[in-house]
């Protein structure tokens, strides 16, 4: 062996012994002491090991215990007799600190009180329709513009319809005839003029025919013009009746369930703000807006003066009929929403858990709870999202309770060399 190569076996010696070492001390760090201690506690037979966690990740589970592969920290056990629900205990300093109120869970009606906005339309069951049944022509009206006030008997338009007044002819040619085969005939004849539609508060004068109108309304649509042909079946006119009117209001899905024909209701209108209109909820279209998630009332409004219009929007307030009692909550205490809502609830020794319930509608604050919950049962109504998080309570709350020397984490000496005469005095190496 020539000089060289024992200078290089002589220096490389010592630092295979120096790694043997580091890797003899990252060995018993790593995996020693957490195997130890989970024989240990399998050894024991105390507490029964359903698999560990990080708390910072604690949906991943881990058959054995070991180092997070997630956080430079050891994975904490579930035991079993856990497996019923987390339980978190809280000492009351902290729970101050953290300023966690409870609630009691009471049994009551939800305040019944809903507003929401709608719009003012007209009431299509007092609409109705002027038309030629027969080939007609239009030689003249009486109502040129749309949205005029009518009343009922008022003329519309003349037109001439031959059909029409052949029929007429006819009816007056037999009433005024002796003959008994002239009298027989009577009603065959008025028959036939009512099959061809010739409404009954028409008005005859000189052969033109005088429509007029049905109610008192206004004409909300004019569809033809003077001179002009109007063929069987053609609209003529539309006239709207206007002592009463709908309102078109979304109410929130969360809020239907109270709501129901003749449901009391009372409107504002700005335009008229000294007057409060009061009526009743018709019917609820069986449709959900899929985008707002509400569904449509038609209330019923009196309008007798006329006053309300469509197109005006109004503020509605509605009474929904609740008559079954649940337990109620504030609506700030449940976390989530659907078959995801839970609450904290807080044990007679302190101690808390997250409960899964199932939420019913929400107003003034309140939301009914059907299943998961008993009256009487407190329930954390502020701070609860610290609690029902497991990563918050391992991160926050044990940091919070923990002395400042446990808060400094316990680093593997990787890298370093032990100190084989720690009382030199010498000084450490930079």
């Amino acid at each position: 062996m020539s000089r060289t190569q024992k200078v290089y076996v002589a220096l490389a010696a010592p630092m295979v012994l120096v790694a043997g070492i580091v890797l003899g001390i990252w060995w018993a760090g790593n995996s020693s002491p957490s195997t130890a201690d989970g024989q240990a506690a399998s050894a024991s037979g105390e507490r029964d090991v359903l698999y560990w966690y990080d708390p910072m990740q604690p949906d991943q589970h881990f058959d054995k215990p070991g180092k997070s592969p997630f956080m430079d920290m050891q994975l904490v056990p579930k035991y079993a007799d856990e497996a019923t629900g987390p339980r978190i205990s809280i000492a009351p300093g902290t729970r101050a600190n953290l300023g966690i109120r409870t609630v009691e869970a009471e049994r009551g009606s939800l305040a019944g009180t809903i507003s929401v906005p709608g719009t003012i339309g007209w009431d299509l069951r007092q609409e109705h329709v002027v038309s030629a049944r027969v080939d007609s022509v239009v030689d003249r009206l009486f109502v040129k513009a749309p949205y005029e006030p009518v009343r009922a008997g008022q003329p519309l338009a003349g037109i001439i319809a031959p059909n029409w007044n052949t029929a007429l002819a006819e009816v007056q040619a037999l009433q005024s005839a002796d003959s008994a085969a002239a009298q027989a005939l009577q009603p065959a004849a008025r028959e036939r003029l009512r099959a061809l539609g010739l409404p009954s508060h028409a008005q005859v004068s000189n052969g033109r025919i005088v429509l007029t109108a049905p109610v008192n309304g206004i004409v909300s649509e004019i569809a033809v013009r003077e001179g002009a042909a109007a063929p069987a079946g053609t609209l003529l006119f539309r006239v709207n009746g206007t002592d009463t009117v709908w309102l078109e209001a979304a109410i929130p899905q969360a809020g239907i369930g109270g709501v129901t024909p003749g449901t009391p209701v009372e409107a504002h209108v700005s335009a008229i703000p000294e007057r409060v209109f009061e009526g009743r909820v018709e019917s609820l279209l069986p449709q959900i807006d899929a985008g707002s998630r509400t569904q449509q009332a038609r209330i019923v409004l009196e309008n007798p003066e006329g006053l309300l219009v469509p197109g005006m929007f109004a503020q509605v307030t509605l009474d929904p009929v609740e008559s079954i009692e649940h337990v109620l909550l504030p609506s700030d205490a449940v976390i989530g929403a659907g078959a995801k809502a839970r609450v904290v609830v807080m044990e007679t020794d302190g101690q808390f858990r997250p409960v899964a319930v199932q939420t019913g509608r929400s107003g003034g604050g309140k939301t009914q709870i059907l299943s998961g919950l008993q009256e009487g049962e407190r329930v954390v109504a502020s701070g609860q999202f610290l609690i029902d998080s497991e990563a918050s309570l391992s991160g926050a709350l044990e940091r919070l309770d923990a002395t400042p020397a446990d808060e400094m984490p316990a680093m593997p000496d990787r890298g370093l060399v032990p100190d084989t005469d720690p009382g030199a005095g010498a000084e450490p190496t930079r």
